[in-house]
């Protein structure tokens, strides 16, 4: 699902970053992936993938509620789609990502749908040149290790 929403939130254009939960200042709880736009606008995505993973999130005393973010989604297996609308917050919006099978020898691509728009939060502050420079070298630690992790299993 990562990948998936990874490619969706074109890495090309913006700054696409999985697992952030350090070294941003103002930042009190992990995202599983931040969107950093050109201007400077970040978006967080919650990736959840079981009924009880979408429950479990409404005890988070943080809320997913920051001045960091303009943009909180979550995002969900097709499956799950109806259930997540039940549960998530209003100003939360939604993508459903659906996987495809392909040829038992090749990965399984995904498509991403968004279901429902997230709500703009109007306290969202945009992110100095010195944020996004450190969510860049998160970016980079992720990819180092990463690359080490192949490494062990054997890659070149």
């Amino acid at each position: 699902m990562e990948i998936a929403l990874m490619q969706y939130l074109n890495p090309r254009v913006n700054l696409v970053v999985p697992n952030v939960y350090w070294g941003i200042r103002g930042l009190n709880h992990e995202c599983d992936l931040v969107k950093l736009t050109r201007n400077n606008y970040a978006t967080e995505i919650e990736i959840k993938v079981s009924k009880a993973d979408l429950k479990r999130d409404k005890e988070k005393r943080h809320q997913h509620k920051s001045i960091l973010f303009k943009y909180f989604y979550f995002a969900v297996p097709a499956g799950l789609v109806n259930f997540a609308l039940e549960e998530i917050p209003e100003r939360a919006g939604l993508f459903s990502v659906e996987k495809h099978e392909t040829d038992p020898y090749a990965l399984p691509w995904h498509s991403v749908t968004k279901i429902r728009k997230a709500k703009q939060n109007k306290q969202c502050k945009a992110w100095t040149d010195a944020g996004r420079y450190k969510l860049a070298a998160l970016g980079t630690l992720r990819i180092l290790g990463l690359k080490k992790k192949i490494l062990k299993l054997g890659g070149k």
